[in-house]
């Protein structure tokens, strides 16, 4: 029979897929002798067989009554005993952290009876009475559903009609009234008491924390980080300590570094008389961890070693929940700490210099998506602006937006292109969807490691919590900052840096790259073997694109040189021409500007080599809706142009043979630029000229003729390359054909996609797709993560086909897949030569290609091990 509950003590060989992160990390600092309280985990297999079956699976229960009985003799109290109870809090802990996404009930056990023995062993009516009306409003909206504003708003009741603030205020005899009233609460909402069985709270609570796995936030969030969803979570059984019991007792959060900037040193904070809800719920605003050293000395330098030695075991900045009782510490979870970018980088490269882990390690330990986070703007240090509130800078970069007070609307406004800051009290796990569309979070209440804060940082979004000159009224959709009312959709500007809230919109600059982040690139240069490029259609991209050590452009559009008002003029006069002649005289005033542009990009990629891509999409784009033509001739040419389905129509190499004038210009202009560049420097371009959407050899072969026959007589004896784009199948089904004429293929994977999938894009997104991504018929967006199976095959397919015919032909990707990790990390694995990508995602390209070749060999490690 299939074993299901681990206590903390025993040996499991499972690991982390078994008992989940906070599970090891209790079993792991139990073995360290680390303080901990006792427990036991019950493992993901028996989630994923509850989650199967519908059930709990057979024996689990028996299970959990010999692993109860077992902590019965460790502390010895008993389960559900009226005199001495034991109480035990019930956690969740997948393999994979999920912070606030799923649920956790404390102090299981009280009953109408026990809290008057807990009160009377510990001699301590307010404790115990505290940790009642706790239970009863956790086990409702946790174990029942119900809405948790019933009981926060009896609470605020409570303590305005008392005169009081905090709830540490309330006295006993406050608290026994509050039960009663979230008894009744309770009652109405299910109709039925609250249980007074401790084990029939205990089984409910399992069932609960199984449960939650489906929530929709737990779903949002795993499909945001690409979290499997059949891997479930196990359940944390652990013995109550109490850090609500008085001035002697507080509980915290720690990390072991910043997390926000990687610095070591102390960083964390903590609520004397509380329980650990208190502190990332926001409930009320935590002291910094520093004032432990006053108040609760002992305890404070125990911290601090046990927090040394957990960073040296794991090799990792640590985060540490922990409670002290009565002054004395206990652990209650540690974990791979949630960080920014900015953090992880320079974590990194420190630890790499204290010897704690090798420059590959530092490598793979950074998320290549994250890089975005160093790339976010910051506000212009020129702006004059008033600083109408200042909180915590809980999460760094700047964002201006509109205000918008709930997450529904975040999400909706946000999808629809807006720019909004989410603002409220304290956002809850309930609010992801919402954090995931907005470009900042304002929060009045909550400190660092409350939940907007770990959140915001992990998603790499600015956020400013706890700002107390922040007031909202949801009712009338206002806010007050610093004293300035505002309505929902008025602007403000957060930056999560120094937690500054400024009314109005500031303007904001690019951030600047520092040495740990350039260090950590030169690393993962001297690993990789991809060459990474850039797709830049100006001189001031290439420029940036160089800057974050793009080798080159992998993709130069060459329509985008075409608008601007004089240019666009001439490109409607060669539409509207009714000859070759008319069309002649049109491009030839075009001319100096495509050789212009060409100039400027080959002389600031001086060195390093310039894909660019002839004219690709169909000519109506450059002509205005038929109903805003300027005149009669123009609407004919509108309707003549017409398809009725462009993206498959006349566009690409398809236009260059039906008007080869069009692709003779701009080969004419390539050439006279890389001429010209040669001239004044002395050192000849490294040219690529790319024919697009290609599919048959012979297509590819009269094309490359008319270039040959342009280039020898604006460039003679420049060396050039000229390809193709691979973005229709049967340009990967026949790559060996079209390699006989092509010096190089570029798989342009955006419309590779669209024809492979048989899927337009602007008709997917945001219509069925997103259907398929939530309702799981697809895990991931196809346009952001190449489909390995269906694209990749042919990707496949035409590099094997491609170099059987041509050896030494230049492969490389130029669709945003190129920017994206796992992406990358396929194209290495296929043998590209490069890949190109937006210049603010060359650096995420360097490290995804760096660990790529890492991964790599950790495989051919573990397959020569035998595993």
């Amino acid at each position: 029979m299939t074993r299901y509950v681990y206590d903390f003590d025993e040996p499991s060989s499972g690991g982390r897929e078994l008992l989940g992160g906070k599970g090891i990390g209790l079993a792991e600092m139990t073995q360290l002798g680390v303080p901990v309280p006792a427990g036991f985990t019950i493992t993901t297999d028996a989630c994923r067989a509850y989650l199967r079956e519908g059930g709990l699976p057979e024996g689990l229960e028996d299970e959990v009554a010999r692993h109860i009985a077992v902590l019965e003799q460790k502390t010895g109290k008993r389960f559900g005993d009226a005199g001495d109870p034991l109480l035990v809090s019930v956690r969740s802990g997948a393999a994979v952290s999920m912070p606030g996404m799923m649920d956790t009930i404390l102090n299981l056990g009280l009953n109408d009876a026990a809290v008057e023995g807990l009160a009377r062993t510990t001699e301590n009516v307010r404790f115990a009475r505290d940790s009642h009306r706790r239970l009863v409003q956790m086990y409702g909206e946790v174990v029942d559903g119900i809405d948790g504003h019933r009981f926060e708003h009896a609470l605020g009741e409570l303590k305005r009609e008392r005169g009081v603030q905090q709830d540490v205020d309330l006295s006993a005899d406050d608290l026994s009234r509050l039960i009663e009233t979230f008894e009744q609460i309770y009652r109405h909402e299910t109709a039925a008491d609250f249980p007074q069985d401790a084990r029939e709270q205990l089984r409910r609570a399992v069932l609960a924390v199984f449960e939650s796995w489906g929530n929709p936030r737990a779903q949002v969030y795993r499909r945001t980080y690409g979290i499997p969803d059949d891997i479930g979570t196990a359940v944390n059984v652990v013995q109550m300590v109490f850090g609500n019991k008085g001035d002697r007792s507080a509980t915290g959060v720690c990390f072991t570094r910043d997390p926000s900037t990687g610095e070591t040193g102390l960083y964390g904070e903590y609520l004397v008389n509380a329980q650990g809800e208190d502190v990332v719920a926001g409930i009320r605003t935590p002291q910094p961890i520093e004032e432990m050293r006053e108040r609760l000395p002992d305890a404070f330098e125990q911290l601090l070693e046990t927090m040394a030695r957990l960073e040296q075991h794991y090799r990792d900045m640590q985060d540490i929940e922990f409670t002290i009782e009565d002054g004395r510490l206990y652990l209650l979870q540690t974990r791979s700490a949630k960080r920014t970018a900015a953090a992880a980088v320079k974590a990194a490269v420190d630890m790499t210099a204290e010897g704690l882990i090798t420059r590959d390690e530092a490598i793979v330990r950074i998320d290549p998506a994250s890089l975005d986070q160093l790339l976010h703007p910051m506000l212009d240090p020129a702006a004059e602006f008033e600083v109408a509130a200042r909180g915590l800078n809980a999460s760094p970069g700047a964002a201006c937006g509109a205000i918008v007070l709930d997450a529904d609307t975040a999400e909706e406004r946000g999808k629809a292109g807006e720019s909004v800051i989410l603002v409220g009290w304290e956002t809850t796990p309930d609010d992801i969807h919402g954090m995931i569309q907005a470009k900042g979070v304002l929060t009045a209440h909550g400190g660092m490691t409350s939940h907007a804060a770990v959140v915001a940082r992990g998603m790499g979004k600015p956020c400013v919590a706890g700002c107390e000159g922040l007031e909202i009224d949801r009712a009338s959709k206002t806010v007050r900052i610093g004293g300035t009312e505002l309505h929902e959709g008025d602007t403000i500007t957060i930056d999560g840096g120094t937690g500054r809230v400024i009314v109005g919109e500031v303007p904001l600059v690019p951030p600047q790259l520092n040495e740990d982040f350039e260090t950590i690139l030169d690393w993962a240069d001297d690993v990789r073997r991809l060459k990474v490029r850039a797709n830049a259609d100006n001189a001031e991209d290439a420029a940036k694109a160089r800057e974050f050590g793009a080798q080159g452009i992998g993709l130069c559009r060459t329509e985008h040189m075409f608008f601007g008002e004089e240019r666009l003029r001439a490109v409607q006069e060669m539409i509207l021409a009714s000859d070759e002649e008319g069309r002649r005289a049109a491009l030839e005033r075009l001319l100096p500007f495509q050789q212009s542009d060409f100039e400027a990009i080959f002389e600031t990629m001086a060195g390093l080599p310039v894909t660019v891509r002839l004219l690709d999409p169909p000519l109506h784009e450059f002509l205005p809706p038929i109903e805003e033509a300027a005149d009669e001739r123009m609407r004919r040419r509108i309707k003549a142009l017409s398809e009725s389905n462009p993206m498959l129509g006349t566009r690409g190499c398809r236009l260059g043979l039906l008007w080869p004038e069009i692709y003779e210009m701009q080969v004419r202009a390539i050439g006279r630029a890389a001429r010209a560049v040669q001239e004044r420097s002395g050192d000849a371009p490294l040219v690529e000229i790319m024919h697009p959407l290609v599919g048959f050899r012979e297509e590819l072969r009269r094309l490359r003729e008319l270039t040959e026959q342009v280039m020898a007589k604006e460039a003679p004896g420049l060396e050039y390359l000229c390809g193709t784009m691979i973005e229709v199948p049967r340009a990967a089904l026949r790559a060996d054909e079209i390699a006989d004429v092509a010096d190089f293929f570029s798989f342009g994977t955006n419309d590779l996609t669209q024809t492979t999938l048989g899927m337009s894009r602007d008709d997917a997104e945001g219509k069925f797709l997103t259907f398929y991504l939530e309702d799981g018929v697809l895990e991931q967006n196809p346009f952001e993560t190449l489909d390995l199976d269906g694209v990749g095959d042919l990707m496949r397919i035409g590099v094997e086909r491609g170099r059987t015919a041509k050896p030494d032909i230049k492969l490389g990707i130029c669709g945003e897949h190129g920017g994206e990790p796992k992406s990358v990390e396929f194209c290495h694995r296929l043998g590209l030569d490069y890949v190109s990508c937006s210049p603010y995602r060359v650096p995420l390209a360097r490290l995804a290609a760096a660990q790529a070749v890492l991964h790599e060999g950790s495989r051919a490690l573990y397959a020569a091990a035998g595993g």
